[in-house]
């Protein structure tokens, strides 16, 4: 019994004086005044606190009511509605960036050292175009995903197989094709890029089409098809044919167009049936095509 009351007394003088019950309770929610009630009858041997003592002088915990909201000094922005301006302003800095490079080489300086998108400081790698200018082919690709960030290289790992093995079915090499991804970075745990990071990466890639003076262009994914055909389409819908995608005017020269295919992602392939049915119609109609174009040295 001592020891009993013993540790009621300690329990006491540690401010534990409330018994649990099978509610719990947001004390710190509740007006201060729960804090003057009366204690129990306990124990003689015990002396209980009157109602505005508190143990070692320990101020009550009374909520402050909440803050009204920052407001931004007069002539600024609030930080939401500046969102908007910021990613136009990066948009024109990437468009004056890939307009300033007159080679694949310069435009993969001015996209490694480009810092308005948050991409490339996530990122391990600086994913760029690869193979040969000129080439009857590009196949552009989803955003990196693991494999590509950090070899640095699109296509890579068993995307690139797939890749390899696809167009080695209709006798193309892969050595003969140019190979980018439609944004150059990964994003963060590979998550899917914001509409925001695909507008400010979209010149970077429409002047790498440019420089690189691809025969045709086959977008591997629904956000390639998105970004460059424009919309929110899939390439299940748009496969099939070649359309025409216009380009920004490269100095004197004004706008061109390149004409594109659509086509399921190479890791579509194990979904169905019908993906592998549509990919290998796709592949003879790209077969159908460079066996009948002139590709110009």
């Amino acid at each position: 019994m001592t020891d009993s009351l013993s540790l009621l007394r300690l329990y006491v003088e540690w401010g534990a004086d409330d018994a649990l019950d099978s509610h719990p309770h947001d004390w710190m929610a509740q007006d201060a005044t729960i804090h003057n009630r009366a204690l129990p009858t306990q124990s003689p041997s015990i002396q209980p606190r009157t109602g505005n003592q508190h143990q070692n002088d320990r101020p009550s915990p009374v909520m402050s009511p909440p803050s009204p909201p920052a407001m931004p000094p007069p002539g600024r922005t609030a930080p939401q509605r500046a969102t908007a301006p910021m990613v136009e302003q990066a948009v024109a800095a990437a468009r004056q960036a890939a307009q300033a490079a007159s080679t694949l080489a310069e435009l993969h300086a001015a996209i490694r050292d480009f810092g308005a998108c948050p991409l490339r400081d996530t990122a391990t790698h600086s994913v760029f175009v690869e193979g040969p200018e000129n080439a009857p082919l590009m196949l552009i690709g989803e955003a990196p995903d693991a494999d590509e960030d950090r070899s640095g290289h699109p296509f890579a790992g068993e995307s690139g197989a797939l890749v390899t093995a696809m167009f080695a079915s209709i006798g193309i090499a892969r050595d003969s094709l140019l190979t980018a991804p439609v944004i150059p970075w990964r994003p963060p745990g590979g998550r899917p890029p914001y509409e925001a990071e695909t507008g400010i990466c979209l010149p970077f890639l429409q002047r790498a089409i440019t420089l690189a003076r691809p025969g045709r262009v086959v977008l591997l994914g629904n956000l390639p098809v998105s970004v460059l055909l424009g919309g929110r389409t899939t390439a299940a819908r748009m496969r099939g044919r070649w359309r025409d995608l216009a380009l920004p005017p490269m100095g004197a020269a004004g706008a061109t167009t390149v004409p594109v295919l659509a086509m399921r992602h190479p890791q579509q392939l194990r979904a169905s049936a019908t993906a592998r049915r549509d990919t290998w119609k796709d592949m003879l109609l790209i077969r159908e095509t460079l066996g009948n174009m002139t590709i110009k040295s």
